[in-house]
C-alpha cells in the first residue's frame, strides 16, 4: 500500500484533501455543548390539590398515581413530593438512552389508568406530564431603573407579556416565574359583614351574578317580519373592568332603598394572584423567570435564542424597565469549550517545536506536522457521522490524540532518515525500504491503541456517554493517523526529504544536543546490556514498582466528575418551620450583604427569592442566584467559585434565624443542583413518619461528629405546627348549617377563592375574595366569622368548632414507593465525594430497618466507580488479543503487557500527590497511558524480533534494537508529554477537567517511557528464552 502512494504522491494528497474537506463541513454543521447529553432523560407529573394537608395529598395523589408506574421502558428511579402547600410532584429517571418522548407517552398512558381514582378536585385542575431538566438554564429579571414600579407591577408585566413567548421557544423546557399577574382582590371585613348581618357566601353570591358576560343578541336576526329596515348587535354588561366598578355591586337592596354595596363590607383593589414569592435584585424589588431546558436541547443554541428574544422585546418595555441576566450556565460553555481549542493549538506548537529539536531540519519536521490538520479535520467528519458535538469531551480527547497522531509520522520520518544516514539510500529508496520494515509496527500500534479505548464505547449509563465520546473520538484518529502514515507521509518523505536532512549537524547548538543525545543512547544502550543479564534484580525492583502502584491506587480517592468555577453560586435559605416571609427576606438581605459588600471583587449580582427553594416551596424557603465576575478579573486562588463558597459557609453560619447553604453547581447542570452528595434515607421496615424523622435527626448527628463530612442537610419541608379545627357536626346539623356551608366558608375566608374573571387592558385576569389579613392572623379570629344557616340566620363558627394544635409533616417524600428523606451534603475539606459517601454508608448502617439509596449525581459516581474495574479488565484483554494475533504469538504479548504497570505508576502516583481523584477523566487518562506504554514497548519489540529472526545473538538483538529505537521513542514521548502539558497548566473556566486528565496523561507518560525502556528489553528476552528452542527445532527440521 505504502509503495503504491510512494509513486503516485498526487493521489496521497487528493485521499487528504477530501478528508479535509468534509472535515471542515462537519465543522460548520457540529452543534457546540459543555457536554454531551449525559443526564439521564426524567420525566416529571405534577397535580395540585389546594387547601389539603401533606399527609392527604400523599394517601389520595401522590400513592396512587406511583402504584399504576408500572412496566415503563428503561425506568430506573422514581422520587415523589406531596406539600402542605396543596402540591404533589413526581419525578421519574430513566436510562440514559431512552427517548423522551417515548417516556413521556407512556407515563401518559399509565397515569390515565390512576387519574379516575383521583380526588374530583384534581381532577378538575388537572395533572401534568412534562419532559423535565433538574437545574435551571438561565435566569431572566426584570427591574425598575427609577423605583416607580413595585414587584407586582412588574411580575404582571412579565406575566401578561413575556412568559408564555419565551415558553414557546425551542429548547425551552419550563418556565419557573417568581411573581404572579395582576388579579382583582376582594378583602372581606368580618365586622361590617356581621354588622349588615351578610355572610361571605353572600358577597360571593353577588360578585359571581353582577360580574357576568350578557349576551343579548340582535336587532333583526333572521327570520325577520317582512320590510326589516333594522340590523344591529345588542351589547348588555360585559365583564367589569375597574376595582370602582366591583365596589358597586349591590350585595342586598332593601325595599325601601336602602342599599349594601362591596365597598361597604370589603376592600376592592388590583393586587396579585398570589403572593408567594418576592424577589430582589442586588437589594431592589424585582421579578424575574428562570429557565429550564427541554430534554436533548443545545443549550447554546437556546440561550441565544432566549438572549436574542429578551433583546427584542426591551425595546416594548415600560418607561424605567429594563432587564437583567442574574444567572446564566452558558458563558461557561463558550468559554471552557475556547479554553480547549486554545489548549489544542498550544499542543500543536509545542509538538512542532519537540520535532524540530529532534530532526533538525524543516522540511522533514513540515511532514509530521501535515499530519496533524489532516486527521484532526477527518476526526470532525467522523464525529458529525456518529451524530456527536464538539463538546469539552471530544475536544480533550483531540488533544490526546494530538500526540498520538504525529507518533506515526515521526516514527515513519525518523526511519527514513535513519536508513538514508545508515545506509546512503536515496529519499525514494530509503521510504521503500523503511515502509517494509515498519508498517506491521504501526499497523500494531494503531491495533493496540485503538484496542485500549474500543471497549468503552460499548459501556452504558452516563459513564458510559462519556466513555463513547472519548473511545469514538481517538479511535477515528488513530486510525486516520495510520491511513495518513501510509499514504502521505511516505509519498512526502520521497519527494520533499533531501539526502542532506539524513546528516545531523555536528557544530552549534544542535551538534551540541546531537553529541549530548549519542551519548545518552549509548548509556541506554550499555544499560539495556547490563539489565538483561539480571533479571532477577531488576525483577524485584519491578515488583516493589507494582506493589507501590497497586497501593497508590488504592490510597487515590474517587470522584465522578471534577469541580469547575462556572462563575455562578446558589445559595438555600431554610428558616425555621412556620416563619414568615417577613423574616425569610430579612435573612435574605444579610445573604445579600454578605455576597455584595464583603465579597464585591469577586460578585457581580445577586438575585433573590423568598417563597421557592428546590427544597420546596413556602414563607420559610429562599434561594439567591450569585452571579460572579468574569474569569479574567478572579484568577488568584481565593477568587474561584469554590474558595468564595467556602468563605461565605461560616460567615452565613452566623446568621441565627435561618440555615444558609452556599452551594457551586454540579459539572454537570442537567444531573441537579448539588455536587457533593445525595442521598434518600429510606424506611424499609414501614416505619412510621415519625420514627423515619428520629432516624434522619441521628444520622444527622453522627455525620455532624464525623471528620470526612463537611456538612450534612436535611432537603425539603421540615415538620411544622398544625391548627387542627375540630367540627361539631351534630351541634352544627342542630344548628342548621351543612359540611358544605363550612367548607365554602372556610375556603373564602381563609384560604382564598378564584370567583370569576376580570379585563384589564383587553386580557382577561382572575377575581379573587378573601378575608382581610387581619382577620385570619390568629386561631382566635376564628369567632369574627358567621354562617348563613338553613333558616337564614347566622350562627358564629365558634359555636360549632374548637381548634387545638398538633404537629406534622409540611411535605413527605418517597423514593421508589418507599417512605424517604432526603439528605444532601458536602464533604470536609480535602475529602472526596467517595470518602464521604462510604462514611455515610458507614454511619447509616448502624440504624437497622434503614437504608441509603443514592440518587442523581451520586448514583452516577457509585455506578461510573463499579464499571471502572470491568473497563480497564476489558481493555487489557483486547489489548493481548490484538498483540497475540500480530506477533502469531501468545507469549511475545507479555513483554508489552509487563511494562504497563509502570505507566499506570506515574499516572496514579501524580493524581494522588497532585490532590486530583480517581474519576472518569482520570479512568480514561489511565487508559492512554497504557496505549501509549504499550505502542513504546511494540517498537522495541518488532524491531528486536526482526534481528533475532534474522540470527542475532538475542542479548546483541535486544540491546542493538532498543538503542536504534530509542530516539524515536524518546521524541515520540517528549512530544506527547509537551502536548498534554498545556492541560496541567492550564487556568480559568473548565480547567478541573484539563487539569485532571493532563494530570495522569503526563505523569503516566514519564514514568511508562523512562522505566519503560528499561523494562521491556528485559521481559522480551524473558518471554523469548521460554520459546528459544522453536527456531532450532524448525531449522533442523528443514535440513533433514
Amino acid at each position: 500500500m505504502a509503495r503504491f502512494f510512494i509513486d503516485r504522491p498526487i493521489f496521497a494528497w487528493v485521499i487528504s484533501i477530501i478528508i479535509m474537506g468534509a472535515g471542515v463541513l462537519s465543522i460548520l454543521t457540529l452543534p457546540i455543548s459543555q457536554y454531551p447529553q449525559i443526564a439521564p432523560p426524567t420525566i416529571s407529573i405534577s397535580a395540585m390539590y389546594p387547601g389539603a394537608s401533606a399527609q392527604t395529598i400523599a394517601n389520595t395523589v401522590t400513592q396512587v398515581i406511583e402504584q399504576r408506574l408500572t412496566g415503563l421502558d428503561g425506568l430506573r428511579y422514581f422520587s415523589s413530593s406531596s406539600t402542605s402547600a396543596g402540591t404533589a410532584s413526581i419525578t421519574l429517571t430513566f436510562e440514559t438512552g431512552v427517548d423522551p418522548d417515548i417516556a413521556q407517552v407512556q407515563v401518559q398512558n399509565k397515569l390515565s389508568q390512576a387519574t379516575t381514582l383521583l380526588p374530583e378536585t384534581v381532577q378538575r385542575l388537572g395533572v401534568t406530564v412534562q419532559k423535565s431538566s433538574a437545574s435551571f438554564l438561565m435566569v431572566i429579571a426584570l427591574i425598575s431603573d427609577d423605583g416607580a414600579l413595585d414587584q407586582t407591577d412588574l411580575s404582571d408585566y412579565l406575566n401578561t407579556n413575556l412568559v408564555d413567548e419565551f415558553s414557546r421557544l425551542e429548547g425551552v423546557g419550563d418556565v419557573q416565574v417568581f411573581g404572579a399577574k395582576y388579579a382583582m382582590r376582594i378583602w372581606l371585613d368580618p365586622v361590617k359583614l356581621a354588622a349588615y348581618e351578610l355572610a361571605p357566601q353572600d358577597v360571593v353570591g353577588a360578585v359571581t351574578a353582577q360580574n357576568a358576560q350578557i349576551s343579548a343578541g340582535a336587532f333583526g336576526t333572521l327570520p325577520t317580519v317582512e320590510g326589516q329596515q333594522l340590523n344591529a348587535t345588542i351589547t348588555a354588561q360585559s365583564l367589569l373592568t375597574t376595582p370602582e366598578d366591583f365596589e358597586a355591586i349591590v350585595i342586598r337592596a332593601a325595599t325601601d332603598g336602602g342599599l349594601v354595596l362591596l365597598k361597604d363590607v370589603a376592600r376592592v383593589e388590583i393586587g396579585a394572584e398570589n403572593y408567594s414569592t418576592i424577589a430582589r435584585f442586588n437589594g431592589n424589588p424585582a421579578t424575574g423567570m428562570a429557565i429550564r431546558l427541554a430534554a436533548g436541547a443545545n443549550a447554546l443554541d437556546t440561550a441565544d435564542l432566549i438572549k436574542t428574544k429578551i433583546e427584542e422585546a426591551s425595546a416594548f418595555f415600560p418607561e424605567g424597565v429594563s432587564y437583567v441576566i442574574p444567572y446564566d450556565t452558558t458563558p461557561f460553555i463558550e468559554i471552557s469549550i475556547g479554553e480547549v481549542v486554545k489548549t489544542l493549538a498550544e499542543a500543536i506548537v509545542l509538538v512542532f517545536l519537540v520535532m524540530l529539536l529532534f530532526l533538525q531540519n524543516f522540511r522533514a519536521t513540515l511532514i509530521p506536522t501535515l499530519a496533524v490538520p489532516v486527521v484532526l479535520l477527518g476526526t470532525f467528519g467522523i464525529l458529525a457521522a456518529f451524530g456527536y458535538s464538539i463538546n469539552t469531551l471530544t475536544m480533550l480527547a483531540m488533544v490526546l490524540a494530538i500526540g498520538l497522531l504525529v507518533d506515526d509520522a515521526i516514527v515513519v520520518v525518523e526511519n527514513v532518515e535513519r536508513i538514508m544516514e545508515e545506509e546512503g539510500l536515496s529519499p525514494l529508496e530509503a521510504t521503500r525500504k523503511s515502509m517494509g520494515q515498519i508498517t506491521g509496527a504501526l499497523i500494531g500500534i494503531a491495533l493496540v491503541l485503538s484496542a485500549v479505548f474500543v471497549p468503552m464505547a460499548f459501556f452504558g449509563g452516563s459513564t458510559g456517554v462519556i466513555y463513547q465520546q472519548f473511545s469514538v473520538t481517538i479511535v477515528s484518529a488513530m486510525g486516520l493517523s495510520v491511513l495518513v502514515a501510509l499514504t502521505l507521509t511516505p509519498a512526502l518523505c520521497a519527494t520533499l526529504l533531501t539526502s542532506k536532512a539524513a546528516h545531523h549537524a555536528k557544530r552549534g547548538p544542535a551538534g551540541w544536543f546531537n553529541r549530548g543525545f549519542e551519548r545518552l543512547s549509548n548509556g541506554y544502550g550499555g544499560a539495556v546490556g547490563w539489565i538483561v543479564r539480571r533479571p532477577l534484580r531488576v525483577g524485584v525492583i519491578y515488583l516493589a514498582l507494582f506493589g507501590l502502584m497497586a497501593w497508590s491506587f488504592v490510597q487515590t480517592p474517587t470522584a465522578f466528575l471534577p469541580d469547575e468555577d462556572q462563575g455562578i453560586l446558589l445559595a438555600l435559605i431554610q428558616a425555621p418551620t412556620g416563619a414568615t416571609a417577613e423574616r425569610t427576606q430579612k435573612v435574605l438581605e444579610q445573604v445579600e450583604q454578605h455576597f455584595l459588600e464583603n465579597e464585591k471583587d469577586n460578585v457581580e449580582s445577586m438575585f433573590g427569592v423568598v417563597g421557592f427553594s428546590f427544597s420546596g416551596q413556602g414563607q420559610n424557603m429562599g434561594l439567591a442566584f450569585i452571579r460572579l465576575k468574569d474569569w479574567s478579573e478572579r484568577q488568584l486562588p481565593g477568587q474561584s467559585a469554590q474558595a468564595i463558597a467556602g468563605r461565605a459557609y461560616p460567615a452565613l453560619l452566623g446568621i441565627k434565624d435561618a440555615m444558609v447553604f452556599p452551594i457551586v453547581p454540579p459539572s454537570v447542570p442537567e444531573l441537579g443542583i448539588m455536587s457533593g452528595f445525595d442521598f434518600y434515607l429510606e424506611a424499609r421496615d414501614g416505619q412510621t413518619h415519625e420514627q423515619l424523622l428520629t432516624a434522619r435527626n441521628q444520622l444527622l448527628g453522627m455525620a455532624a461528629q464525623s471528620p470526612l463530612i463537611g456538612s450534612a442537610r436535611p432537603s425539603g419541608l421540615e415538620d411544622a405546627a398544625q391548627y387542627h379545627l375540630d367540627i361539631g357536626w351534630r351541634a352544627a346539623g342542630a344548628m342548621g348549617v351543612t359540611a358544605s356551608d363550612v367548607a365554602q366558608l372556610l375556603q373564602v375566608a381563609w384560604a382564598g377563592s378564584y370567583l370569576n374573571d376580570f379585563i384589564d387592558r383587553d386580557r382577561i385576569k382572575r377575581v379573587y375574595i378573601q378575608g382581610e389579613a387581619d382577620s385570619r392572623a390568629l386561631p382566635s379570629d376564628i369567632s369574627k366569622w358567621k354562617v348563613r344557616n338553613s333558616s337564614g340566620g347566622l350562627v358564629p363558627f365558634a359555636n360549632f368548632a374548637e381548634g387545638s394544635w398538633t404537629f406534622g409533616p409540611q411535605g413527605l417524600s418517597r423514593y421508589n414507593a418507599v417512605g424517604a428523606m432526603q439528605i444532601q451534603g458536602s464533604p470536609a475539606a480535602g475529602v472526596t465525594t467517595g470518602e464521604a459517601m462510604a462514611e455515610i454508608e458507614l454511619l447509616a448502617s448502624q440504624l437497622p430497618g434503614y437504608a441509603v439509596s443514592w440518587t442523581g449525581l451520586s448514583l452516577e459516581e457509585r455506578q461510573s466507580g463499579n464499571q471502572a474495574p470491568l473497563l480497564y479488565a476489558l481493555s487489557l484483554a483486547a489489548v493481548f488479543l490484538c498483540l497475540a494475533a500480530l506477533y502469531e504469538s501468545w507469549s511475545i504479548p507479555f513483554a508489552v503487557m509487563l511494562v504497563m504497570p509502570v505507566g499506570i505508576l506515574g499516572a496514579v502516583l501524580w493524581t494522588l500527590f497532585g490532590g486530583y481523584q480517581n474519576g472518569v477523566f482520570f479512568q480514561v487518562g489511565l487508559l492512554t497511558v497504557v496505549g501509549l506504554t504499550g505502542k513504546n514497548a511494540i517498537l522495541i519489540v518488532e524491531f528486536a524480533r526482526d534481528r533475532y529472526e534474522a540470527g542475532e545473538i538475542l542479548f546483541d538483538a535486544v540491546r542493538e534494537a532498543a538503542r536504534q529505537r530509542f530516539r524515536p521513542i524518546i521524541m515520540t514521548s517528549m512530544a506527547f508529554s509537551l502536548g498534554v502539558l498545556p492541560l496541567v497548566i492550564s487556568t480559568g473556566a473548565g480547567s478541573g477537567g484539563r487539569n485532571a486528565i493532563g494530570t495522569s496523561v503526563l505523569g503516566g507518560t514519564i514514568t511508562g517511557t523512562v522505566l519503560g525502556i528499561l523494562f521491556v528489553p528485559l521481559f522480551f528476552v524473558l518471554v523469548t528464552r521460554k520459546r528459544k528452542t522453536k527456531p532450532e527445532t524448525a531449522k533442523v527440521t528443514s535440513e533433514a
